[in-house]
């Protein structure tokens, strides 16, 4: 367990531990509340059931130092300070973004709308509350905005950067009337954000009883004592499970949605003592399509926070994390560096590259000691307009993938992402006016291991609309999920219309603007994550209870873990998988496999 000394609140009077622990606890159920008041009061389906939003508090740096475990980018306040300096802001303010670019990634894609809503007491500034949440629609060329096809940022929606929407508790009428005109769904929208900017204001409240009750000088200490722990723990992580050294990695998306070209994220981290570096230069160059992400250089530190933070308690995600690590290095008209107005809306294909490509290069840099590698969470658009009425009907659905084995267990099995959930199948069909007729895992889809890789699922969807447009963004097909330290790559997905019948066809997995027409069957099979060590150490019997429990296969479990079943499938023939371990353990094992075990230059070069 890391500790930070306590910080000093004055001149003459230091806050005492205890305080400080009271105030950071408080501030966490804070910030938890406001997420149940988004929660309870939204109206689309992405956040009301798929939870994809984000609260936090900055202090009055704009720091970040209380937020969730959801990896995403620090500099939330930076961009609102070039156009509102601090002492312009007043009690009651309330600013807003979705721009990308004009946040330099303090958001990373145009649906993703970030409220910010300066605090004080007694005239003092004490921070920030901070609030977002993924928008249904903003615009753009398609009901939902997001298009695999999308060459440009003009073509996903409207993009607002920072701006004053609220002054002394006064809403800029004319600014909410030009942002909720231009999307699809206007009622959907306007609940959304008044719920999100209700957050906001929540967090104001209670950031103001906390320094009513502590005292602002001891709020300060608070935020200054939670970033000191963080940093502390990452830093005692590096010097204990990182050597110094250079290593590298280079993990692979398999297209960008408009071309056949795969793109790479590719990483060197740099340790000399207590310096760190991220030097992502050898990145792929920009898409066409939307696989680009405007990353700040946050990012990678937080995610290298939260994995090496894992097994310490205090080690939250805050700007502590970003003091650990030394400099990120990108290169301006990369893939994580683009030029505006390069598209950016599956810009989260590339983000989970970045923490692939982090883990590749920590399981170089200690033998093997990282986890395998996740597939990126699915999404399947349906979208369709009643002419007669002028109604958009959209179904967006994300569905869940298999994670990466961990050192010490396997990976999680049918995930949809951190801290987001699964569609319930009931929920799914009285939304989006479809019928799911299957919903199970998908066998062998999880990477042998002596940790197994998570499994993905198979969902049959039958369109019931008179037609519809289908867009897909199904990735780890071409470039499986890798494993690690003798663990083998999880196992791709693949979209099929009206399987098992004459007229089944198989569709490019990231790809837009398929027709689709009433009674189509739509198979979606998604990947599985990586494995971590040899497959041939995982017990027999466990490998007997992944084929029972319909994990695994007989065939897999003969010919990847060299487990041999009886006849009836249910009992392990311990003699006969002695033999087949023994002859199938004269095949060489590199530390990566992807497809195939790896060279040490396929993985860095």
């Amino acid at each position: 367990m890391s500790t930070a000394p306590p910080v000093a609140a004055g001149a003459n009077r230091p806050t005492d531990t205890v305080t400080l622990e009271l105030i950071s606890g408080a501030l966490q159920a804070a910030r938890a509340e406001m997420e149940a008041l988004i929660d309870r009061t939204s109206m689309s389906p992405f956040i009301r059931e798929k939870k994809d939003y984000f609260t936090a508090f900055l202090d009055a740096d704009g720091r970040l130092a209380v937020s969730t475990s959801l990896t995403l980018a620090g500099n939330l306040v930076e961009g609102i300070l070039e156009h509102y300096p601090r002492d312009t802001m007043r009690d009651g303010d309330l600013y807003l973004y979705n721009d990308p670019y004009a946040s330099r990634g303090g958001v990373s894609h145009l649906p993703d709308m970030v409220f910010v809503a300066p605090v004080f007491h007694g005239g003092e500034m004490l921070g920030y509350a901070e609030a977002w949440g993924h928008l249904w629609d903003v615009g753009g060329s398609v009901p939902g905005s997001i298009s695999p096809g999308a060459r440009s940022t003009f073509e996903e929606g409207i993009q607002i950067p920072p701006v004053r929407v609220m002054r002394e508790g006064v809403l800029n009428e004319e600014v909410w009337r030009i942002f909720t005109r231009n999307s699809r769904f206007p009622d959907m929208l306007s609940g959304d954000v008044k719920a999100i900017m209700a957050a906001c204001r929540l967090g104001k409240r209670r950031l103001e009883e906390v320094a009513a009750r502590f005292g602002a000088a001891a709020l300060r200490d608070a935020f200054a004592f939670v970033q000191a722990r963080s940093e502390a723990s990452l830093r005692q992580a590096l010097a204990r499970r990182v050597p110094d050294g250079s290593h590298a990695f280079r993990d692979w998306i398999d297209s960008d949605a408009v071309s056949d070209q795969s793109y790479s994220v590719h990483v060197r981290v740099t340790k000399s003592g207590d310096e760190v570096t991220l030097d992502f230069g050898a990145t792929d160059d920009q898409a066409e399509g939307p696989i680009n992400f405007v990353m700040d250089q946050s990012v990678p530190k937080y995610m290298l926070g939260l994995y090496l933070g894992m097994d310490d308690p205090q080690a939250r995600m805050n700007a502590g994390f970003e003091r650990a690590i030394g400099a990120v290095r990108t290169r301006p008209g990369s893939l994580v560096a683009p030029h505006f107005p390069a598209s950016l809306g599956l810009r989260s294909h590339t983000m989970i590259r970045v923490t692939g490509a982090l883990l590749g290069a920590l399981a170089r840099a200690t033998g093997g000691d990282a986890s395998a590698a996740s597939s990126v969470y699915v999404l399947y658009y349906l979208r369709s307009h009643d002419r007669r009425t002028g109604i958009f009907h959209l179904c967006i659905e994300g569905l869940s993938v298999g994670f990466g084995a961990r050192t010490y267990a396997d990976g999680l099995d049918a995930v949809y992402y951190v801290a987001q959930k699964n569609y319930p199948v009931e929920f799914a069909e009285m939304e989006f006016g479809v019928r799911i007729e299957a919903l199970r895992i998908h066998t062998d889809s999880g990477g042998p291991g002596r940790h197994r890789g998570g499994c993905g699922i198979v969902r049959d969807v039958r369109v019931l609309a008179d037609s519809a447009t289908l867009g897909l963004r199904l990735d780890n097909c071409r470039h499986p999920a890798f494993g690690v330290n003798g663990g083998m790559s999880g196992r791709g997905g693949r979209v099929i219309v009206n399987p098992d019948s004459p007229d089944a066809r198989t569709l490019p997995t990231m790809s837009d603007g398929h027709a689709l027409r009433e009674g189509d069957l739509l198979r979606i099979v998604t990947p599985g994550g990586g494995g971590w060590g040899s497959p041939l150490e995982r017990p027999a019997e466990v490998v007997l209870g992944d084929v029972l429990d319909g994990f695994v296969s007989v065939a897999s479990a003969r010919d990847d873990y060299g487990v041999v079943l009886d006849a009836s499938g249910t009992t392990v023939d311990h003699e006969a998988t002695s033999r087949l371990r023994a002859e199938l353990a004269k095949v060489p094992r590199t530390m990566f496999h992807r497809g195939r075990y790896l060279t040490d230059e396929e993985v860095t070069a």
